[in-house]
């Protein structure tokens, strides 16, 4: 069964989707749902076609997929056949609404709709359509043809088959999805904001230049969490390393570093990862050896490619003089 795509905003994210689709020989129809005259629409659609087949000719030598791609407006927007629908609007509601409530008059019952939203809670996208259980969020990231991760926010109301359907799509056009509750932030966003903050109040504070900051997380931080995530570096160093870390920086810097029950439960329980066989995910002692070694394979070929470039730098901005 050939799978029917259909983008709904022609913006940047919008493009993004559709190359991500056309890239692995998926047809995919662009619906550009903002008001123009039609001498603006017609160059619009153009420009749109012509920078995607640059991007297609960049990521494929050649713009072929470009013959599977279909440019159109509301008048003219047949998304009937649409197994999944982007919206991708602007995050204005009064937008996401007019959207969606023309959506609802051109697919079929069965088609999924997936709001692109980085704002808006996927329970208060499902209020805007007739059948909420078809509604699920698809936060991908941007450049959205590039970045492998699409965060899929459900809710308790979502229909399993409606989640099943676009993380099958998104696997197929190579995309890594996760799937999560209906909590702001999703999952990558909740995580970063904190850490940009912080990093920002050590600028404010005076602790290190935001040169030596940044470096610290290309160099340290960002590799060991492309191959170890947050919580399985948890478990790989310990679970008692962070309760005791926690305790030491709530008493110096405050209770933002106060660390969740979860941490403390596991430490009294004996889950503290690795070194108990269990934590926030459980060990076979006999594959440990194996774990082991493929996790620090990953560091080796991370810091072959990266470190002559964090050894000679890159040319970064200056910061200005306050």
């Amino acid at each position: 069964m050939t799978d029917e795509i259909a983008v709904v905003g022609a913006g940047r994210m919008g493009e993004g989707i559709a190359l991500a689709c056309l890239a692995v020989g998926m047809p995919v129809v662009l619906a550009d749902v903002k008001e123009r005259t039609d001498d603006e629409r017609r160059a619009y659609g153009e420009r749109v076609r012509e920078r995607l087949a640059e991007q297609l000719r960049t990521k494929l030598g050649d713009d072929a997929a470009l013959a599977g791609l279909t440019v159109c407006d509301r008048e003219s927007a047949k998304l009937a056949d649409a197994t999944v629908v982007f919206e991708a609007v602007p995050e204005v509601i009064e937008v996401k609404r007019d959207a969606l409530a023309w959506v609802r008059t051109q697919v079929g019952e069965s088609a999924v709709i997936a709001s692109t939203t980085s704002t808006f809670l996927v329970t208060e996208i499902a209020e805007l359509v007739d059948r909420p259980g078809r509604v699920v969020n698809a936060h991908w990231l941007n450049p959205a043809d590039l970045m492998p991760l699409v965060e899929v926010s459900r809710s308790d109301d979502t229909d399993p088959d409606a989640v099943a359907t676009l993380t099958g799509l998104l696997e197929r056009i190579g995309k890594v999805p996760v799937v999560c509750g209906a909590s702001a932030g999703y999952i990558v966003p909740r995580l970063q904001a904190l850490v940009m903050n912080e990093a920002a109040r050590m600028v404010e504070e005076g602790v290190a230049t935001a040169a030596d900051i940044d470096l610290a997380v290309r160099a340290g931080l960002g590799p060991r969490f492309s191959v170890l995530g947050p919580l399985e570096f948890i478990d790989w160093g310990g679970g008692d390393i962070l309760y005791y870390a926690s305790r030491y920086l709530k008493s110096q810097l405050g209770d933002r570093f106060q660390h969740p029950d979860v941490i403390e439960q596991n430490m009294t329980a004996h889950r503290r990862g690795l070194q108990d066989g269990t934590g926030f995910y459980h060990y076979d002692p006999d594959g440990v050896p194996d774990y082991r070694t493929a996790r620090m394979r990953e560091f080796e070929e991370i810091f072959r490619l990266r470190e002559p470039e964090l050894r000679n730098g890159t040319p970064i901005p200056t910061r200005p003089e306050d």
